[in-house]
């Protein structure tokens, strides 16, 4: 998810180098039916850019999922939640 991302924000000349792009993930796994199953996944972005690229950036978040071949494979099994946290450069 976190490349795809990053692919889609390239598109739209914001840089994610390591130091201005990270990811937080955690998930849910609970027993479902006698079998553990991961439930739920949430991914936190962090993205430091400047702020003229916040209307991109917020744009290709909300698109970026529907072409990421790892979400598209399990949504409607395991339950993905995602936020995008802005931070501005300064500058």
């Amino acid at each position: 998810m976190m490349g795809t991302l990053a692919t889609v924000l390239a598109k739209s000349r914001i840089r994610t180098f390591q130091d201005q792009f990270s990811a937080f993930v955690t998930g849910d796994i609970e027993d479902v039916e006698g079998t553990l199953k991961i439930t739920r996944i949430a991914v936190q972005y962090r993205l430091r850019l400047k702020e003229e690229q916040q209307d991109d950036a917020r744009k290709a978040f909300e698109n970026y999922i529907t072409l990421c071949p790892g979400a598209q494979s399990v949504i409607g099994c395991i339950d993905i939640r995602h936020d995008l946290k802005l931070e501005f450069e300064e500058g």
